[in-house]
């Protein structure tokens, strides 16, 4: 028997007094769905969003729920008047036996509920409701960009809870591996338009690219016709003005019909130029440790980036990333050892929280004010990498319009901003940038360009991420931060630290595990350089045969979990499997951090 649908939108037009957003849009949501809500920035994305938790209400259409189901969406900013803490606000219409629920996802998602909501920067506000909807467990969740602000460690921890949750959902996210993780069919919003494809989401691309293809196929078609038509029209039309009136009038029904096709939107015009040339040694760090407000952000670190590296640096928020970059570039002294930075280096900085946008000047303003950019004499003009151009000119190069070069930097999305941040950035000649989170809010499209520039870019880059796809396709080296200081450089992007780190335990617990073993009838003697008790003595010996038999029915569950069909053949299963696959997981990433510990005592480390 069919199971009614969870929502349901029915002719759905909305205009916001300009042209449509969508105009007769119908879509279905069914129980289990896991859906990837993707298209361009601007496309409506997060107005669709909105209407489906019926926030917004449309000119035309109806946006209707199946009696008894519970419909949250993820707030970009909550409302969170009359709550003194974080907590209070998560935990609000749960029952007191359901707020560990809350603790749980606050834990996973690092944030304190204990921070006072007046004091609570937008990134903890946002993880608290992101907390919230997880500890209220909707029928459908709608998640618009649940990853912003989140760490690598965090994204994670997520992404493991909606594996094995019973809710359906509908995600918004530009991070391709997170989407991949999780999704089971394609949205796509392009032009007003709602396509949906029940397709994992690595096949969204040849799909998309396929329908574009038979669009131009179809356009070609329809342009030769009209030439042919048109030609006719000129040449025989008043030979025989009365029989052919029906041909003239399908001629302009052609016509209207290829006015109404709207092209798609270009993609932003994304160039850096390296400029000249840097020494082959660019940046080299020896020994060099910083302790800030009392942490230490790195330990007697050493790192030699030649030209043309690419380094990404990967950790927990808070760790100290931006902080290490403002060592490795001289804005900021070690408390020992040195940095030298190689010769004519010409740096460029794209910093995470736009500062380098004043919010109430114009775009126009915004490249114009910026020093490096002006053109003297000339207040319609911006050197653009050694060349004059007209400001409107090269702001439709990021997809800017006419009437948004007046507007207010205020005015723009997360996305926008970062495409004029960015169009402000390659404006310069440059050999070494300084990328920290430029991947936030740019749509999917920008971000393969924005791959591909880098590819060809002839200088030096250091890239702070949490995009896993995005390290994986820019870096050549990754510097893992872990805390306390521990700063460990490998050879490639995210996946190769994470092969190469599971490797180095796996490698060091065999070795451990490899030592001769003591007699039976003797108990091991303590290492006379460790101040391990008996209990952790044994503790240590025990967890290499704790950690193969996790990583077995790590495996087993894994195997099981990749069934496509599984959540529907069987729920009970597919949340059990998913349940316990979350808990060995965690249990191996403790079971090998207590062993790293052990095993660093026990040496006298």
């Amino acid at each position: 028997m069919a199971r009614a649908p969870l929502l349901q939108l029915s002719g759905i037009s909305l205009t916001f007094g300009g042209d449509p957003i969508f105009s007769g849009l119908d879509l279905v949501v069914q129980p289990g769905d896991r859906l990837a809500l993707v298209g361009r920035n601007g496309s409506g994305k997060s107005t669709l969003m909105k209407v489906m938790a019926g926030l917004v209400e449309p000119d035309a259409g109806q946006q209707v729920v199946a009696p008894g189901t519970h419909v949250s969406y993820m707030q970009q900013d909550p409302d969170m008047t009359g709550f003194a803490t974080l907590g209070d606000f998560a935990q609000s219409g749960l029952d007191d036996s359901e707020f560990y629920k809350v603790s749980m996802a606050a834990e996973g998602l690092k944030f304190d509920p204990d921070v006072p909501v007046a004091t609570a920067s937008g990134g903890e506000r946002r993880r608290a409701a992101l907390a919230k909807l997880l500890a209220e467990a909707p029928d459908l969740m709608l998640l618009d960009e649940p990853t912003n602000h989140l760490d690598i460690q965090a994204i994670g921890w997520l992404e493991q809870e909606l594996k094995q949750t019973r809710s359906a959902f509908v995600l918004i996210s530009h991070d391709r591996a997170f989407l991949q993780a999780l999704t089971r069919s394609v949205l796509w919003i392009d032009r007003g338009a709602v396509r949906r494809q029940d397709i994992r989401f690595d096949g969204f691309e040849a799909w998309r690219d396929k329908i574009w293809e038979e669009e131009d196929d179809a356009r070609h078609k329809l342009d030769r016709k009209i030439k042919s038509e048109g030609k006719w029209a000129v040449e025989g039309i008043s030979a025989r003005r009365k029989r052919n009136q029906g041909r003239v009038r399908a001629l302009g029904a052609l016509r209207d019909e290829r006015a109404a096709m709207i092209r798609r939107q270009g993609t932003a015009g994304l160039a850096f130029d390296a400029g000249q040339k840097s020494g082959k040694r660019v940046i080299e760090a020896k020994g060099i440790t910083k302790v800030f407000d009392g942490r230490m952000i790195v330990n007697d670190l050493s790192l030699r980036i030649a030209r043309g590296d690419r380094v990404a640096f990967v950790g927990p928020n808070g760790v100290g990333k931006t902080t290490l970059l403002n060592m490795l570039t001289g804005r900021l002294a070690p408390d020992s050892g040195t940095v030298t930075l190689g010769t004519n280096l010409e740096l460029a900085v794209f910093d995470q929280n736009r500062a380098a946008l004043d919010p109430d000047l114009s775009l126009w303003e915004s490249l114009t004010g910026d020093e490096g950019m002006r053109v003297s004499g000339k207040a319609d003009q911006v050197m653009v990498r050694g060349q004059p151009r007209h400001v409107v000119g090269y702001l439709k190069e990021f997809l800017f319009s006419d009437a948004q070069a007046r507007a207010p930097v205020r005015s723009l999305s997360g996305g926008e901003k970062a495409r004029l941040l960015l169009a402000r950035l390659m404006a310069r000649e440059s050999n070494l940038l300084v990328l920290d989170e430029p991947t936030n809010d740019l749509d999917m499209e920008t971000l393969d360009l924005l791959q591909e520039v880098l590819g060809d870019y002839k200088g030096s880059v250091l890239l702070v991420s949490h995009d896993r796809d995005f390290i994986d396709r820019v870096a050549t080296m990754t510097v893992a931060m872990e805390g306390n200081g521990q700063a460990t450089v490998y050879a490639g992007g995210w996946s190769d630290y994470r092969n190469q780190r599971t490797a180095t335990v796996a490698e060091a617990i065999t070795t451990k595990a490899n030592r001769a073993a003591p007699s039976k009838t003797t108990r091991p003697a303590k290492n006379a350089k460790s101040d391990l008790s008996f209990t952790e003595q044994h503790r240590l010996e025990e967890l290499p045969q704790v950690i193969e038999k996790l990583e077995g029915e790590i495996a087993k569950l894994s195997k099981l979990m990749s069934d496509p069909d599984l959540f529907n053949r069987d729920p009970a299963k597919f949340a059990k499997a998913s349940a316990a696959l979350s808990e060995r997981q965690r249990a191996l990433a403790k079971a090998e951090e207590d062993w790293l510990k052990l095993e660093e005592r026990a040496s006298g480390g």
